[in-house]
């Protein structure tokens, strides 16, 4: 009978061990991941940085080769500058605050959605090939500026609050695994709490850019000017 108490206590005491040896290692991974996220953050922006700039060298040879066909130059254009509202198969995000409450030692702005992650966001879905994009019904082209006024965020200089409604239109599949990949925007902003659900949807419409650019400076080039 003695035996058999503390054989009782003995496993008492190793369930408490590996239960509080548990907690210290899921405490520690949280501290350690919460710690690398900022370089995260900037490593993932430089590398998006370089796909678009890899996109521009692209879309430089596409326009090329469009200069003759110009029936598909003047639709793609349309397009491509928002000038008209388009229609078909997509994602439709939905970006919200997180609601969990920051340690005494943390900084709460890591909590909030911030024009810097909206950009991580946008920038994976025209790398995963979406042909057009809405933030809060603004449609997102080349002159497009996403940035932080106070405690809103600016596009096309209309401010937003959370919480913020992107919608992509492409290939639903392949802009999906690119926003869910290992290390990638949902699971990094997940960290700190700040969820974004997603829906594919068979058929979604984006207005058209609805503001007049008055360029000064530049100007087209003529066809076989070489200066």
């Amino acid at each position: 009978m003695l035996s058999t108490k503390h054989s009782r206590v003995s496993i008492i005491l190793v369930c408490f061990i590996l239960g509080f040896m548990l907690a210290v290692q899921f405490h520690s991974t949280q501290n350690t991941l919460k710690s690398s996220t900022q370089y995260q953050r900037a490593e993932e922006l430089s590398q998006r940085l370089l796909q678009i700039r890899h996109e521009r060298d692209a879309l430089k040879k596409q326009y090329a080769a469009q200069l003759k066909s110009p029936d598909k130059l003047s639709s793609a254009a349309v397009i491509e500058a928002g000038a008209s509202a388009v229609e078909g198969p997509g994602l439709v995000l939905t970006i919200v605050d997180s609601d969990k409450k920051a340690l005494a030692d943390e900084n709460v702005n890591l909590y909030v959605v911030h024009d810097e992650d909206m950009l991580r966001i946008v920038n994976e879905l025209r790398a995963a090939g979406a042909e057009a994009i809405a933030i809060n019904g603004q449609r997102v082209v080349a002159t497009t500026e996403i940035r932080c006024a106070g405690p809103t965020i600016s596009v096309n200089n209309e401010r937003s609050a959370p919480p913020f409604q992107i919608k992509a239109i492409g290939n639903t599949e392949t802009m999906e695994n690119a926003l869910k990949m290992r290390g990638g925007v949902i699971e990094t902003l997940g960290v700190w709490g700040i969820k974004i659900n997603m829906k594919a949807e068979k058929n979604i419409n984006i207005p058209a850019y609805n503001r007049v650019n008055n360029f000064k400076y530049a100007v087209p080039v003529e066809k076989g000017d070489n200066k």
